[in-house]
């Protein structure tokens, strides 16, 4: 889901407490109408090296042989379900897209 517009392109202040807003609220982005606010919307919603590692380690247990073909499994000592899957692959899109954007 992608956030509406902040109209006042010069409060980056008020930018970035929409952001942080939108993020908390389950946003994966926000609707830019000025390059200005790029930076401060790329700082807000790309997703930290923390939630990465979290997303790339789901993945990765998904794919793993002994785990295809399942709704549920452990991953460190914790109950994982496809609905993460779907979230770490959301997570790990939103980061390309960053980075596409940003070279």
């Amino acid at each position: 889901m992608i956030d509406g517009v902040y109209n006042d392109i010069n409060n980056n202040a008020g930018l970035s407490a929409e952001c942080r807003q939108g993020r908390v609220l389950g946003f994966d982005g926000k609707t830019l109408i000025h390059p200005a606010q790029i930076e401060t919307a790329n700082r807000f919603f790309s997703p930290s090296e923390a939630e990465l590692s979290h997303a790339r380690d789901v993945v990765a247990a998904f794919a793993r042989t002994e785990n295809r073909g399942k709704g549920v499994i452990s991953l460190d000592g914790q109950m994982v379900e496809l609905l993460h899957l779907q979230q770490a692959e959301r997570v790990i899109a939103i980061d390309d897209a960053i980075r596409q954007m940003a070279s």
